[in-house]
């Protein structure tokens, strides 16, 4: 009897040490040293620190309590990107990818106390990445242990909002809205005709543009435009596309943003222009060869998809860089388009819009984003997010007769590409059609460039349909002002159009 009393109280030990093993295993204890959060102000202080002193910031480098207090001050949101290795971002490539998913929100239920329905805001159906909601520390230090995530980042934290609420200094094409509906009389001298009645913006004389359109006008050739849309309220980008001389292609308008404040809203706003960057980018790169006085594009026989994925130019809150990740995602995986265009950014990365990069990218695309353009508190920072990827092309705006002298607000750096001239001797920028029907205006920045330069692509493409992304950029390369060795802060330069389609 007591030999039997004896192995159940072995037994009773055993299993009650394996249940508190096994216990404490799945969610161990971890101790936190700073329990308050930091303030928006501390945050803000510590990135501009970084970007100042080394030039740059990631998340990736903070600490788990700076980390947490980011995602704590952005509506306790976090953005997780997870895989077998740095480059498992794609889900279609990944045998494991929902065990890994699930995995994840296995650790964040046991730290948060709460189900997978109120903490799972969105799954990427191409990616492998996850919104969630996370409140607590211990969370975030338990998720930065596991070997299967690639980053973890605010979702939602408002850098540039911040700034502008504590200092109201943020101005930049990274964050200012990059907006506006102005209509500007177009001065005769920035412009010249060409039939059947359509202006030709100066800098396209300079790039020897009007040359090359008697071998390529883009024709057969989709660009994808990621920006604020395109307005309905211009015709020559809309039931006018194929005015003039421009025939046989199609502009197809698609809305990926929400305009809420909510990251769990999910309504998208539709595909209209509300802030008139995305119709000036549109315009410089395919509007037609008009019988109607306005700015033709550079591939005026192009077809163009164009994206309303942010509300303005910066890519600062929870939709709009889930709108441009999936833009970049969608145009991926549209066979027609071969180039993308983009002349938004900010100026750290952004994990999910890196991974929709990298997505659109495999897929062969060839895409072109601004350098950054600024006017006062970034005009420290060198060439901005995304287009410092090597993934991309990135393209800044320089002084007419240079390529070396960047316009009076573009970014300029050793990532940079191309250049783009877009600001003359006067100070007047690119001629380009207006929000509305009846108006023009002038553009400038490296956000024109960019998309000029994607029209560029877009020529040189169609002349030679058969040839790979690489081949294009190789041409491309050849015909601009520094090949074969590339300047150190403007890449190869101006291209000169005439040669890069003969």
């Amino acid at each position: 009897m007591r030999k039997n009393v004896f192995y159940l109280l072995v037994l009773f030990f055993v299993l009650n040490s394996c249940t508190t093993e096994e216990f404490q295993n799945e969610n161990p204890k971890i101790e936190i040293s700073q329990k308050d959060p930091l303030s928006a102000k501390q945050i803000n202080a510590e990135i501009n620190q970084s970007l100042k002193s080394n030039g740059s910031f990631s998340w990736s480098k903070t600490s788990d309590h700076f980390l947490w207090s980011a995602v704590f001050q952005g509506n306790k949101v976090a953005s997780i990107g997870f895989g077998n290795s740095q480059k498992d971002f794609d889900r279609s490539l990944s045998s494991n990818s929902g065990e890994i998913q699930n995995e994840i929100l296995s650790v964040i239920k046991q730290y948060e106390g709460r189900e997978e329905s109120r903490i799972l805001i969105a799954s990427d159906q191409f990616l492998n990445q996850i919104d969630v909601v996370i409140e607590n520390q211990e969370t975030i230090i338990a998720l930065r242990r596991m070997k299967a995530i690639r980053y973890l980042e605010p979702g939602d934290y408002h850098y540039f909002e911040n700034e502008n609420k504590l200092n109201g200094t943020a101005k930049s094409s990274g964050s200012s809205s990059g907006c506006g509906f102005e209509s500007e009389a177009l001065n005769a001298a920035d412009y010249t005709f060409v039939t059947p009645n359509a202006k030709v913006p100066w800098a396209f004389t300079k790039h020897n543009i009007p040359g090359a359109w008697s071998y390529s006008t883009g024709a057969g050739v989709t660009i994808g435009l990621i920006d604020s849309g395109v307005s309905s309220d211009q015709s020559l980008l809309g039931s006018s596309f194929n005015n003039g001389a421009s025939s046989g292609r199609t502009i197809t308008k698609k809305g990926v943003y929400v305009d809420s404040v909510w990251p769990w809203s999910t309504d998208t706003d539709g595909t209209n222009d509300q802030c008139g960057h995305g119709t000036s980018m549109a315009s410089v790169m395919t509007a037609p060869r008009n019988t109607t006085g306005f700015p033709v594009g550079v591939a005026y026989n192009a077809s163009l998809i164009a994206y309303r994925a942010s509300s303005n130019v910066v890519l600062d809150g929870y939709h709009e860089q889930s709108g441009v990740k999936t833009a970049f995602t969608e145009l991926g995986n549209t066979t027609s388009v071969k180039i993308i265009s983009m002349s938004m950014g900010h100026i750290f990365s952004v994990g999910k819009i890196e991974d929709g990069v990298k997505y659109a990218y495999s897929k062969g695309k060839l895409i072109f984003c601004a350098g950054g353009t600024s006017t006062s508190f970034t005009n420290f920072v060198g060439v901005i997010f995304p287009a410092w990827m090597p993934e991309t092309q990135a393209i800044t705006g320089v002084k007419e007769g240079t390529s070396n002298q960047k316009c009076d607000v573009c970014h300029s750096g050793s990532e940079i590409d191309f250049t783009f001239q877009m600001e003359r001797t006067s100070g007047n920028s690119v001629p380009v059609a207006g929000y509305y029907n009846a108006q023009t205006k002038y553009v400038g920045g490296s956000s024109v460039a960019t998309a000029a330069t994607a029209g560029i692509a877009a020529l040189v493409w169609a002349k030679n349909p058969s040839w790979s992304r690489e081949q294009v950029l190789t041409k491309m390369r050849q015909s601009a002002t520094y090949y074969p060795a590339a300047d150190a802060n403007y890449g190869y330069g101006n291209i000169n159009v005439l040669k890069a389609v003969q």
